[in-house]
């Protein structure tokens, strides 16, 4: 079975903004927000994040270690922003936003790789996945308190999500210029199946649910 391919892009403001903003963007001298700049120390606003609620803004550390080419789920946080900025290493951010329906909107699907000193403040309802490059890699995060929370006792327990969602999708298969697992074709090896049937199966699950 042969797999649609999706290529990962150079990270842009300009090709990012509809599922978010970039991180680290080259200071502007006519930046409206204020700013400082000298030889020693310059500093500026480059995000005002949204948890959705005050006091609810939380920093996470994180470690992201999958290394697999192939994408076949996709997460989304309901109710706020959510930032992603590596730290030891490039990661890969699959993005997609949301039909009318809060289905992920296929067409909308692609990929950017998020260089050190760059990174990322996604939307809320917008579908997302991360890869590694070259192992395990740490990235400084903010999220909301209640949505970490609510995550972390789904992983442990696999209890319900309330602020947050996943989906299977139709698998694609990344193409980078670091390859990660694939071959040069576009066919899929032993590590996938097709999964057509139960991805609409689970699809139409999640729009009951």
């Amino acid at each position: 079975m042969t797999v649609p391919l999706l290529r990962v892009e150079q990270l842009t403001p300009e090709a990012f903004s509809p599922y978010g903003w970039v991180l680290g963007k080259r200071l502007s001298a006519s930046a409206e927000d204020p700013l400082f700049q000298s030889e020693s120390l310059s500093m500026w606003c480059e995000h005002l994040f949204d948890a959705g609620t005050a006091n609810e803004t939380e920093i996470l550390w994180a470690s992201f270690g999958d290394k697999s080419d192939l994408v076949q789920q996709l997460e989304v946080r309901r109710l706020t922003q959510e930032a992603m900025v590596p730290l030891t290493g490039s990661l890969i951010q699959i993005v997609a936003f949301s039909q009318a329906t809060r289905i992920p909107e296929m067409s909308s699907l692609r990929a950017f790789e998020i260089p050190v000193g760059m990174g990322t403040c996604i939307r809320p309802w917008c579908w997302h996945a991360t890869r590694t490059l070259s192992g395990p890699t740490t990235a400084f995060m903010l999220s909301r308190r209640s949505t970490s929370f609510d995550l972390i006792v789904h992983l442990h327990t696999g209890a319900p999500l309330s602020e947050s969602a996943s989906i299977p999708i139709c698998t694609h298969r990344l193409v980078t210029s670091t390859p990660l697992n694939q071959g040069s074709d576009g066919t899929l090896r032993n590590d996938a199946t097709n999964q057509t049937s139960s991805v609409a199966k689970e699809t139409a699950a999640y729009l009951v649910s």
